[in-house]
């Protein structure tokens, strides 16, 4: 086995390991593309193996593991095997409602969450559930990779992110600037538009009506929410 991730190297059958050196694997090994999560686990804990993994941004992608081909085979053959069972099927089924429970029970906390942060008066009440509804729907799904889906900041921040998030992104003009290639200005300019959103938070949390071109209400018109 490797506690080692491994980099993709300049050609297909290569990796970079830690220090940056090329590495071919060997020559009986083939590369287990990402996206059976059973496979790749089996595969780990069975033998040798080189994970490669790619950084993008803050994000790192699985680009894939390496093994040797008779045990992939010998492990896909079996794993195949297994699904093809009436018991399998039913676990499928189980581990399908349970998963539809938690993201059930996940969607109703986090909207919660940010019905809690918006903590809009009773006067803008409708408009703080239409918010709510509109971050929800967007950041809650399974695999949309928004910050609503980590899991190493408690639900309450990730409520608050999210709402900042959806503001830069549906009142401010960000998603069409030009912001100059320079490291820490699209910090910049993230931390000015957020400030922007707390204020327009602030003035629905004093009951302040909003001005005829409020952007956060041309926003949630503009999302369809009733």
């Amino acid at each position: 086995m490797s506690d080692l991730v491994y980099t993709p190297g300049p050609t297909p059958d290569t990796v970079r390991d830690p220090d940056g050196r090329v590495l071919r694997p060997p020559a009986d090994w083939v590369l287990v593309p990402p996206g059976d999560a059973a496979l790749t686990r089996r595969l780990k804990a069975s033998g040798e193996f080189w994970a490669v993994q790619e950084a993008r941004g803050r994000k790192v992608f699985s680009r894939g593991i390496w093994a040797d081909a008779g045990r992939v085979e010998r492990l896909r053959e079996a794993l195949e095997a297994e699904r093809g069972t009436a018991t399998y099927a039913v676990k499928r089924q189980a581990d399908a409602r349970r998963r539809e429970k938690v993201q059930a029970e996940y969607v109703e906390d986090f909207h919660a969450a940010v019905l809690a942060f918006l903590a809009f008066p009773e006067v803008h009440r409708a408009r703080a559930e239409q918010l709510a509804r509109a971050i929800t729907l967007h950041a809650t799904p399974v695999g949309s990779g928004t910050v609503a889906r980590t899991q190493r900041i408690p639900v309450e921040e990730r409520a608050e992110a999210a709402v900042i998030a959806w503001m830069r992104h549906q009142t401010t003009g960000y998603d069409d600037m030009v912001i100059p290639r320079v490291k820490g200005k699209r910090r910049e300019v993230r931390r000015m538009l957020a400030r922007r959103s707390q204020l327009l938070l602030e003035r629905y949390r004093r009951g302040e009506q909003p001005q005829a071109d409020c952007p956060l209400r041309a926003a949630l018109q503009a999302s369809g929410q009733p």
